[in-house]
């Protein structure tokens, strides 16, 4: 409502109605001439307004201009209308000179496009184009309403801008529902469709207000078919109230996890729709004469429900992808994780991954590009997941604003930021882990491989059959190695000690090896413990013999010759066990015979071997 005095700070006077009305038809002058519009809007508002000497308005003086330019664009609407003029936003046109005729505007047009520099400059408030905007398609008819929207698609760059985006995003946004509730969404889907894009490209990506928070369904959207079956007309009337009840539940998915029994009514008639479908395959003929692409203009977003045409469209290609895509989002709903209130039984679940995968599998041999068509319905649906994690965790904001680096005050200490868990990536992956509680149970979750399983490339890699080339070998790998190498010292000791003989390839487990190369990494038998073997044997013997004290000087100059040659043919380590003379002397005297000494040697190794080989456990014979 217009005020019906306004108090004038210049003059001090109080303006009447007359002469509102007598400066909005002078203002309306002024902005309809041809020339620039930079070079008379600020001069005729200050004119007319009178403001302090000043480019920007102030609130009540903002107000005032507001009003005016509200009455004045009604009239223009109304004189358009009296006129006769079906297209009001090209009512009295003006011609540019300067173009040879062919800029060619209408009154309104440059009204706004005067408003609308206004605002820009900030030489007034910036929701008043918005305002106008809004009062225009609320006048118009749904004719000229397109006109008018025309006209803000044209303008979008402006009308984005930050200065006034934060100022009309409101109001545009209510301009724009009410736009669609006027709307017919079965006859006007392309009109629609462009105020929607509109609202994508005018609001940013991370606008709540354009976001289902809550998940509610619109119910509303009812398919209507025939529930009684028509006279005359030989058509399988159970299956087509089978197939079209379905759409209960593809229009309210949460309904299916309220109750058991609805699950279990909905996969037996789903069950009957897709047993259909198989055993009516569509040829590649069919598909390619039902194409979408050669009748792009005939697409409605319903389809008919007429039982009389049920035969029809069981046999259409783009049809079927209809119902099967519908299919998919709704199992793609049920197998969102983090609400517990969609977790269903574990039986339910693999039901529901069988019948997505015949679903699938329908959509693949449905012609024309079955494959291609599921591959891009696939991708849209993992997509789709990132934005259900994005509204779960808040909408947080896509756009990072730049830090701003500020220098710390000279004594102060800059405080940590703290976290629940120690850091921020292990307090992130706490928080997940009470979003979604069944990720440890899950299947398709990372686990450690086995040492065979982990080892298996390499090993085939070391068959000569394979033919590959040393470049390309995994043992090259570095990092293959290193984890290889962790992986053997926590799971196979056996295999881990087999890599300072015969490198990373001896760490490959045998059994995986082929034959004719098994054979060359086998664990070969250690010098030592064929030495406590045969070891164990002469003790064996001497413990036999131990009761004959009498033993010849020969006999054991002869074991004691035997048992030099031996030592002698040990390598450097077993040289260094052998007793020295001096300890020979330590424990049997001076004054000992050569058979008390060989007697000595032959203890001192019966000694080692017994050390060595635990299966050993018959003590050294004494010396006499």
């Amino acid at each position: 409502m217009i005020s019906k005095y306004r108090y004038d700070y210049n003059c001090g006077c109080i303006f009447i109605p007359a002469l509102w009305f007598f400066v909005k038809d002078e203002f309306r002058d002024a902005i309809l001439q041809r020339a620039p519009i930079e070079s008379f809007a600020l001069k005729t508002v200050q004119e007319f307004i009178q403001p302090q000497k000043q480019t920007k308005l102030a609130q009540d003086e903002n107000q005032m201009l507001e009003n005016m330019l509200r009455t004045l664009l009604q009239e223009l609407v109304a004189a358009a209308a009296q006129s006769g003029d079906d297209q009001i936003m090209q009512y009295g046109q003006l011609i540019d000179d300067d173009e040879d005729d062919q800029n060619i505007h209408g009154q309104i047009p440059h009204l706004l496009d005067v408003v609308l520099y206004l605002c820009e400059k900030e030489h007034v408030e910036g929701g008043m184009i918005f305002q106008l905007l809004e009062d225009l398609t609320e006048m118009s008819t749904m004719k000229n309403c397109k006109d008018v929207f025309g006209y803000i698609e044209s303008k979008q760059d402006i009308l984005g801008k930050q200065e006034l985006f934060a100022r009309g995003k409101l109001v545009m946004l209510r301009t724009c529902n009410q736009l669609l509730r006027r709307l017919s969404k079965a006859n006007d889907v392309v009109f629609c469709g462009r105020i929607l894009m509109f609202l994508a490209h005018f609001f940013p990506l991370s606008e709540r207000s354009a976001v289902n928070i809550k998940g509610v369904f619109n119910t509303s959207n009812e398919t209507k078919y025939e529930k009684d079956p028509p006279n005359g007309i030989s058509v399988d009337f159970n299956f087509y109230k089978t197939f079209w009840s379905l759409q209960e539940y593809f229009c309210n998915p949460a309904s299916l996890t309220s109750a058991s029994t609805k699950w279990q009514k909905f996969s037996s008639s789903l069950a009957v729709v897709l047993n259909t479908f198989d055993a009516q395959p569509l040829s590649e003929e069919e598909g390619e004469a039902n194409s979408l692409e050669e009748d792009a203009a005939t697409f409605n977003i319903k389809y008919l429900t007429s039982s009389k045409l049920m035969g029809l469209e069981v046999k259409d290609s783009s049809f079927r992808r209809h119902i099967l895509l519908q299919c998919l989002i709704l199992f793609d709903y049920l197998r969102a994780p983090g609400k517990n209130d969609k977790d269903l039984p574990s039986e339910t679940m693999e039901e529901l991954k069988s019948c997505e995968d015949r679903v699938k599998k329908l959509l693949e041999i449905t012609p024309p590009k079955g494959k291609e068509f599921l591959r891009a319905v696939e991708h849209i649906l993992e997509r789709e997941k990132n934005w259900v994690w994005w509204k779960r965790d808040g909408c947080p904001p896509f756009e990072k604003q730049p830090i701003e680096e500020k220098s710390p005050n000279a004594g102060q200490k800059k405080r940590r930021q703290r976290w629940r868990m120690g850091n921020k990536e292990l307090s992130q992956l706490w928080r997940w882990a009470d979003q979604n509680p069944n990720a440890l149970t899950d299947s398709q979750r990372v686990r450690t491989p086995a040492i065979a399983d982990y080892w298996k490339p390499l090993a085939e890699d070391m068959d000569p059959s394979a033919g590959i080339e040393d470049e390309y070998h995994h043992k090259n790998n570095r990092v293959y190695c290193w984890k290889g190498l962790r992986f053997a010292a926590r799971q196979d000791l056996e295999g881990f000690s087999r890599f300072t003989d015969f490198g990373i390839e001896g760490v490959v487990p045998v059994e995986l090896l082929p034959p004719e190369v098994r054979s060359k990494y086998q664990a070969k038998p250690n010098e030592k413990a064929k030495r406590a073997k045969k070891e164990e044997t002469k003790g064996g013997s001497q413990e036999t013999e131990g009761n004959q004290i009498g033993v010849s000087n020969s006999e054991a100059e002869a074991e004691a010759e035997g048992g030099r040659g031996e030592a002698e043919a040990m390598e450097s380590d077993a040289i260094a066990d052998t007793p020295t003379p001096e300890e020979q002397q330590r424990h049997g005297g001076s004054d000992t015979d050569n058979g008390q000494e060989a007697g000595q040697i032959e203890d001192a190794e019966s000694e080692e071997a017994g050390l060595m080989d635990a299966d050993l456990n018959h003590p050294p014979m004494p010396v006499s």
